[in-house]
């Protein structure tokens, strides 16, 4: 999260009665991540008080939004924990904040772990497979911008600053996965909405009797109709992995897929493809860092990431896949 756009306490408050959400009390920028601006608020109502976070977009359209915003409603709505969006009085989720498009949603309780272990990578790998599920009545659909066609477009603006080195990785990696992606077994792959972004820092965690409690799941703005492997891929390539070295953490990893499956089995050909998506993953996540640090926007509070760390963890998944065609990442 970061502020690119500022709001005042006056035009805050002004929305949040329009959404009848009570009076603005305090309000907050906040840093984390680089697509957005966002803003934790605080209101009184009838005596309580509540908080939310209201966002406006920066990158994505008026046309794209209404896509998230029904989904985490819909997710919401199925007993999924979401933030779930405010409508104003006419129902609408999307708002007009100083000219761009906007959101006001409920502010999760607990906090984020960066530094998970198997309890809560059992507990995420469940609510995965929850989410997945319940999406499979959603009716509206958009792909994920961030997908195949994307990274087909974007390598070629990155290869200029990167190393030789650098260059062979992706430019292969990006060859490999467009044939994968060609294959019978990746278009039999199950597919619905999904996060496609559900790093640690987008999972809330409260604690319960000494004992972390999954709270909830927010940040869909990557969201799309793409493969629940794919989903999954991501989740493992943070959740699962050595955050210093990038390798596959192995008691993370059992405890995530273990939990996953027991709620939503896995088809042969998503056994099959696993290790390919693992790389699919870790590329696009790559490639991500690498345009926001080589083409950075300017914000208040920004805070870019580092693209090093993707480069380690796709090095990783092509070896382990090389060395150990049987991948004890595999459901």
């Amino acid at each position: 999260m970061a502020v690119y756009t500022e709001v005042s306490f006056a035009e805050a408050s002004a929305l949040l009665q329009q959404l009848d959400l009570g009076t603005l009390e305090s309000m907050q920028g906040c840093a984390g991540g680089i697509e957005n601006t966002n803003y934790f608020v605080s209101t009184q109502h009838h005596g309580q008080v509540h908080d939310y976070v209201l966002t406006l977009f920066e990158r994505l359209t008026f046309e794209q939004l209404p896509f998230y915003l029904q989904l985490m409603k819909h997710l919401a709505q199925r007993g999924i924990l979401v933030p779930e969006p405010h409508a104003n009085a006419q129902g609408e989720l999307l708002l007009h904040v100083k000219g761009k498009p906007a959101a006001v949603v409920d502010k999760l309780r607990g906090a984020s772990e960066l530094t998970p272990g198997p309890v809560h990578c059992a507990q995420m790998g469940a609510m995965l497979a929850k989410m997945h599920l319940a999406g499979r009545d959603f009716a509206p659909s958009q792909p994920n911008l961030r997908g195949l066609s994307w990274w087909n477009d974007t390598v070629p603006v990155v290869l200029p600053y990167l190393t030789d080195g650098q260059k062979t990785l992706i430019t292969q990696e990006l060859a490999y996965q467009n044939q994968v992606a060609a294959q019978p077994s990746y278009a039999d792959l199950p597919r619905g909405p999904v996060h496609a972004d559900l790093f640690c820092n987008n999972v809330m965690f409260e604690t319960v009797a000494g004992q972390p409690v999954l709270s909830g799941v927010f940040d869909f703005y990557f969201a799309g109709i793409d493969s629940w492997l794919f989903d999954l891929a991501v989740c493992l390539n943070d959740w699962c992995i050595d955050p210093t070295s990038g390798m596959q953490h192995a008691p993370n990893t059992r405890h995530f897929l273990a939990a996953y499956s027991a709620v939503r089995p896995f088809q042969s050909a998503e056994q099959e493809l696993l290790p390919a998506m693992l790389r699919a993953a870790a590329l696009r996540f790559w490639l991500s860092r690498l345009w926001d640090f080589y083409r950075p926007r300017q914000a208040s509070m920004l805070q870019a990431h580092d693209p090093n760390h993707f480069e380690r963890v796709l090095r990783h998944r092509v070896n382990q896949m090389q060395d150990d065609p049987k991948q004890e990442a595999r459901p």
